[in-house]
């Protein structure tokens, strides 16, 4: 069985700093989700709604593709349907070379991520700029996203700051024009300040380009709309100024109407950054006056995801992130310890279902304490599915051979009394071996942990005590 998610994760816990601040931040968001939950006395009520409605758009998917299209194409949009990713990045650079794009302006996706949009778009001579705030950072320093919600969260104000000094042309104008409006002087890395830098480096980026790219939150099959929820605006830039607009879509992004739509709106920011709503939620219908807009439709295996029994639930996610922000292992071990792009509890399940040959790694970064499975906004089993992936390993031939050694031993003990309390009668001795020789490299439990001290007597050996006297 690999080990890439556990040696990249042991790498990252060597400063304990960063971790024990990545730790605090995530589960700070967490924590605003909950105080959001307790301040609706019907929450559970909408989580239970939300995944009736996904459960049942899902089973009847093709039917509300069909409307969804028809109603779009009545609005004046033009629907695409992409198979896999080769399909999609095919779709769009058709879409962009037939009206001799050159620089495009994208709002977050996810399923850009997924499809390696902006790689092959470069490749093909047209420039891709992120929009969102988060995932420009991390576009100018050449990074991954670490989280789907909150992108650069880890990336520290020290480092952004050298970077926009790097790489945006005009930093000292715009620098100069701050200290005009503000009239004080502002720290180097100031988040206000960097902020600012920000802005007026899109700015520039949504006046010069000749399209504008978004993600879709949700699609509503009734009217044919799209809706992209962003805290920045940056999707409404992306779309007001450019004259063509693309949305990528993945078809397990629809619901039937707007009724459902409420539902998802209240669940939404308060489940991923513990917000009463998103600061944008934007309701795209048809194209601006004198425009065009198109909408690809993105399967790339979700079909497929949709005919397994075991794991179809996981497309009814809906990109919130509060599985990441809840569980241990991710706060602890950061993004990048994972092997799929996608990180945390749910992209283990989704980069299994990609392909569990090159992604397993990642199913051993769960407790199973299932409190993923408690915040998730559409009630995903999450921990569940982890479980029976664990239980494929052997079928798949990436068993742990150590772990398969240990479990065959502890079947024998368990299935055999007397030499199980015999192992406990004798376990008190382990206490008299010398620490070094208990904490070596080769036992994985000395990692983190102090070996415990075993008692004097075991709880069978106190509770016969304790029934004889009684």
């Amino acid at each position: 069985m690999s080990t890439k998610h556990s040696k990249a994760a042991e790498a990252y816990l060597k400063d304990e700093k960063v971790v024990e601040r990545h730790d605090r931040t995530f589960f700070g968001v967490r924590e605003k989700r909950d105080r959001m939950a307790q301040a609706l006395p019907e929450w559970e009520n909408l989580r239970e709604a939300a995944s009736q409605i996904k459960r049942h758009t899902a089973t009847h998917l093709a039917d509300y593709l069909e409307l969804f299209e028809k109603n779009a194409q009545k609005n004046g949009v033009h629907v695409h349907w992409a198979q896999d990713a080769d399909e999609y990045n095919s779709i769009v650079y058709d879409i962009l070379s037939q009206h001799k794009v050159k620089k495009v302006v994208k709002s977050k996706s996810m399923l850009t991520e997924e499809c390696h949009l902006n790689e092959n778009l470069e490749k093909r001579g047209i420039e891709v700029i992120e929009t969102d705030l988060g995932e420009r950072i991390l576009q100018m320093m050449k990074l991954a996203p670490s989280h789907i919600v909150m992108p650069a969260l880890h990336v520290h104000r020290e480092a952004i700051g050298d970077t926009f000094r790097r790489l945006i042309p005009n930093f000292d104008e715009i620098a100069a024009t701050y200290r005009v409006l503000d009239g004080s002087i502002v720290e180097k890395n100031d988040p206000t300040f960097l902020t600012f830098v920000a802005r007026m480096h899109l700015r520039q980026q949504f006046m010069e380009a000749d399209a504008g790219m978004t993600g879709a939150n949700f699609g509503i099959a009734e009217t044919g709309d799209v809706v992209v929820c962003t805290n920045e605006g940056n999707a409404d830039m992306s779309t007001s100024i450019p004259k063509l607009h693309i949305v990528s879509m993945g078809i397990e992004k629809l619901i039937p109407n707007y009724e459902a739509m409420a539902v998802f709106q209240r669940l939404l920011a308060r489940c991923g950054t513990g917000q009463e709503t998103t600061v944008y939620t934007s309701h795209f219908r048809g194209p601006r006056p004198g425009g065009e807009m198109h909408i690809v439709l993105v399967d790339n295996g979700r079909s497929s995801i949709l005919g397994n029994e075991e794991h179809w639930q996981t497309l009814k996610c809906m990109r919130c992130g509060a599985c990441m922000n809840t569980c241990p292992v991710y706060r602890r071990s950061a993004g990048y310890s994972y092997t799929y792009f996608i990180p945390g509890p749910i992209g283990i399940n989704l980069g299994m279902l990609r392909d569990p040959h090159q992604y397993h790694d990642n199913v051993s970064a769960c407790s199973l304490c299932c409190s993923c499975d408690n915040v998730c906004p559409a009630k995903v089993d999450l921990s569940s599915q982890v479980y029976r992936w664990r239980q494929q390993l052997e079928s798949l031939g990436h068993a742990n051979k150590m772990k398969k050694m240990m479990s065959g031993g502890m079947s024998y003990l368990f299935n055999h009394p007397k030499v199980y309390t015999g192992a406990l009668r004798l376990s008190p001795a382990a206490n008299w071996i010398p620490g070094p020789l208990m904490n070596l490299k080769l036992n994985p439990w000395a990692y983190g942990h102090q070996m415990m001290k075993f008692p004097k007597k075991s709880f069978h050996q106190i509770w016969k005590t304790i029934k004889k006297e009684a």
